[in-house]
């Protein structure tokens, strides 16, 4: 019997970046379900406790540092790994993310929606 695929969360405003995100990975074999603000974000979090959370930052309603505080600290998320995909590049906000419990942090410009999933592979691998 196939292993179970992995379930993924993005949380993503950027309508078009959400959908490459969401092609590139089901193509390869996951289980993708959205939200486009931080606060439905959350809610979705906490309702499908995926495999693996894609997180943006800048997000209408909650921002992305506030998700990550509330994931990290609900005992049934906590353990989740979160990915950092956002446009904010600075060392600051790189160094608050993952000390906050990150597992990674892409910036937007500097990474492409294939290193993303080679990344996100070698997660589960």
């Amino acid at each position: 019997m196939p292993e179970k695929s992995k379930k993924i969360v993005i949380i993503e405003d950027d309508k078009i970046l959400l959908k490459a995100l969401n092609v590139e990975l089901l193509g390869e074999g996951f289980d993708v379900v959205s939200a486009i603000d931080g606060e439905s974000g959350l809610k979705l979090v906490k309702k499908e406790t995926p495999d693996l959370v894609i997180l943006d930052l800048i997000l209408p309603k909650m921002n992305g540092f506030d998700v990550l505080a509330a994931l990290k600290k609900d005992d049934a998320t906590m353990n989740i790994p979160i990915v950092i995909l956002t446009n904010l590049g600075e060392d600051e906000n790189r160094r608050k993310g993952m000390k906050m419990g990150a597992m990674d942090y892409f910036v937007k410009s500097s990474v492409g929606i294939e290193d993303i999933t080679t990344k996100i592979n070698r997660i589960f691998g």
